[in-house]
């Protein structure tokens, strides 16, 4: 970048022929520091010294805004070697991939402290999604989830509560994470919204035993259309809504029983789960629609979600569980700030739940 800021200068790059009469004269060494220590750059010079650098400006010692561009690469999702790279094509200096996790370690006790921050004591809804990474260990690469606790405040405005990152899930597992939330003074929550995971059934009841556990119906139908055909799986699908957009349970189940008698000789598996699982589907109905898009629509969590797999596409292997926090943490936090506004129609959504929940939303 300095070399680009001479080219610029000069209006024709090195070994170029050129009529200006002032020239390249060779290179500096300058030292800058930042809060990760010393180090040296060189600098270009001109012969009449009338050559102003802007990316490091002339006696300017101290690039500590250097980190936060580091670690802004970081979030979206960079190798320590990609950084290290940008950062010399743009200041033309080296920092060692060390430097650049050091730097990025700084951000753990934030972290921490992020993870154990005082929450609201009620939450209306609360959705648990998984995102799945790949991450070395041990010379071994194993597959990771990153569970995201996501929360809709009593205000309408969305709330990562937390992150945890696992391999295998439990009901001690979910007891664990959901304590974790009371001890950071969760009282309450009307609906959580998650997909079938391992355990989660059982640790809802026994945290909070007063909480809707609801199914997450885009994965519910996404888990049902895997068994079907792809030449089917439009019809499918559209049969599928019969059930979900039912006005009453009652309805829902009577559109159940036509799907599964429909398609069961060719799909005898696809319908299974639906039966097997209604008691975590069927709260639904009890809803509005304006209540319903909020549980089952992928709105609430998508733009995170889209976020995180971003982190995917930039890397395909996360060096270590605790690289993969920092970056999670930092995609989070940039997403985070996007969210200024309440839901869609959330004050009708919160009437409805205080008719439906009294005494419990304070």
């Amino acid at each position: 970048m300095l070399e680009s800021e001479m080219d610029e200068h000069l209006g024709y790059q090195e070994y170029e022929r050129s009529d200006n009469p002032d020239s390249r004269n060779g290179r500096k060494t300058k030292k800058i520091r930042g809060s990760f220590g010393e180090t040296e750059i060189e600098v270009p010079q001109d012969r009449d010294g009338s050559f102003e650098p802007k990316v490091v400006k002339k006696r300017q010692k101290d690039i500590s805004g250097i980190e936060q561009k580091i670690i802004s690469l970081y979030a979206k999702g960079m190798t320590t070697r990609q950084i290290s790279e940008t950062i010399e094509d743009i200041y033309g200096f080296e920092v060692s991939d060390g430097m650049v996790s050091d730097i990025t370690d700084r951000l753990l006790p934030q972290i921490e402290d992020w993870q154990k921050r005082p929450l609201d004591k009620v939450y209306p809804i609360v959705f648990i999604d998984a995102v799945h990474f790949s991450v070395r260990d041990n010379g071994q690469i194993r597959k990771l989830a990153a569970y995201v606790i996501l929360a809709v405040s009593l205000t309408g405005h969305k709330e990562v509560l937390s992150i945890h990152i696992g391999e295998n899930e439990s009901a001690k597992y979910w007891l664990g994470v959901l304590n974790e939330l009371k001890n950071r003074g969760v009282k309450d929550i009307l609906v959580i919204c998650a997909d079938g995971l391992t355990g989660i059934k059982e640790a809802v009841s026994a945290a909070f035993p007063q909480t809707e556990l609801q199914r997450c119906i885009v994965h519910q139908v996404r888990n049902t259309l895997k068994y079907v055909g792809e030449k089917n799986k439009k019809e499918f699908a559209n049969d599928l809504k019969t059930i979900y957009h039912a006005p009453s349970e009652e309805a829902a189940l009577e559109a159940l029983d036509r799907v599964t008698e429909k398609w069961e000789s060719n799909y005898p598996n696809a319908m299974k789960s639906w039966n097997k699982n209604w008691d975590v589907i069927s709260p639904i109905f009890k809803f509005s629609a304006d209540v319903r898009k909020v549980i089952y629509t992928t709105n609430a969590i998508e733009s995170l979600n889209s976020g995180y797999r971003r982190l995917n596409k930039q890397r395909s292997v996360f060096p270590s569980d605790t690289a993969l926090l920092k970056a999670l943490y930092l995609a989070t936090h940039e997403i985070s700030k996007k969210w200024t506004m309440p839901l869609k129609n959330w004050g009708k959504v919160l009437g409805e739940l205080e008719i439906m929940y009294p005494d419990r939303l304070g």
